[in-house]
């Protein structure tokens, strides 16, 4: 987010329903009847946030919100039949390997879009979340737009808004790419990705140390006077725990959370993992933090273990499978040289 990300800490989710949104026509691109299917004669019907979705036909204007979203969207090759990005800056936010798609579909807002401006590309169908472009203050919600016949589709992460349920993991990522299938009728693209990147994880877990113990980790994303971080129903949380280590903020039952300083001392990371997005950028905030004398004595700070993941990589999305491998690199690198 080139915003100020405060993610999921003070939002209700209002439950998405059955949407059978009527779609706008076709964009005239010669690679669509390429790219997607014809329609299928029944809908499609998926899981989300707890309710069972229909969608009634392939939708044809779809708009997303944020990098994360966008680039699931993009990696299974849907921009012929997207009208709209929202809250993604600029081309390099984007994984070069999908920056040609990205330059394919109009930019409706670099920032979250509000209401009129989503509503002026005409979609058909939302691909979002909660503080991920839904907003009840702005208006934006599921239940709003499918008051307009716009089908939706919420990112699992922000379900955790609706109820307790698990924690949030990469399975969640693989989840909404298979529905992403489902509702697009690309079912095989999302299974060979998904398939790709469970081989990718299965190579770095046969490479990973035997240890007693992981390794402590602290998420820093942000926030001087207190850290703003990762808990334990944040997706660093398991990304980190698939690269050998663990968040030493697990205990604490929520998404991203403030959390005192002398938390972080008293619980002592042997490395610490910095989100890489606004103000200070990743160098910036490495700074602080050495520079802050009431941590000289946090084992990652004396030893200067720091990694860098990307806001893309460290939120649910395509990236999600190559963050675990930076991850392991960095926490062992003689295991992975």
């Amino acid at each position: 987010m080139k915003w100020v990300f405060m993610p999921l800490l003070a939002l209700t989710l209002v439950a998405c329903g059955q949407t059978t949104a009527t779609p706008a026509p076709s964009p005239s691109t010669p690679s669509s009847a390429a790219l997607i299917a014809p329609l299928a004669e029944s809908p499609a019907t998926v899981q989300n946030c707890g309710e069972t979705v229909s969608y009634a036909s392939v939708p044809e204007r779809a708009v997303t919100v944020d990098v994360n979203i966008t680039e699931m969207m993009l990696a299974l090759g849907l921009q012929d039949r997207m009208a709209g990005i929202g809250g993604v800056s600029s081309k390099g936010d984007i994984l070069p390997e999908y920056q040609p798609a990205f330059a394919e579909v109009p930019s409706i807002s670099e920032k979250y879009p509000t209401l009129e401006v989503l509503l002026g590309a005409n979609p058909d169908f939302v691909f979002a979340g909660w503080n991920y472009g839904f907003s009840e203050e702005k208006g934006l919600t599921p239940a709003v737009l499918n008051e307009r016949g716009i089908a939706t589709y919420i990112l699992t992460e922000s379900c955790i808004r609706k109820g307790a349920r698990p924690p949030i993991t990469i399975q969640d990522t693989f989840t909404d790419l298979r529905n992403l299938g489902a509702i697009f009728r690309v079912e095989d693209r999302a299974a060979a990705l998904i398939a790709g990147y469970e081989q990718d994880l299965a190579a770095i877990q046969s490479t990973l140390p035997k240890r007693d113990t992981p390794l402590r980790v602290f998420v820093y994303d942000s926030g001087e006077a207190t850290p703003f971080t990762a808990a334990s129903e944040a997706i660093p949380t398991n990304l980190i725990s698939l690269a050998g280590g663990a968040n030493i903020i697990n205990d604490i039952k929520d998404s991203w959370v403030t959390v005192g300083w002398e938390t972080v001392i008293e619980r002592n990371p042997e490395m610490i993992v910095i989100v890489d997005y606004g103000t200070p950028n990743a160098e910036g905030k490495q700074r602080y933090l050495l520079n802050n004398p009431a941590l000289a004595n946090v084992d990652a700070i004396k030893n200067k273990r720091f990694v860098v993941l990307p806001y893309a990589a460290a939120t649910p999305g395509p990236r999600n499978a190559a963050a675990v491998r930076t991850l392991a690199e960095a926490f062992f690198p003689e295991e992975f040289q």
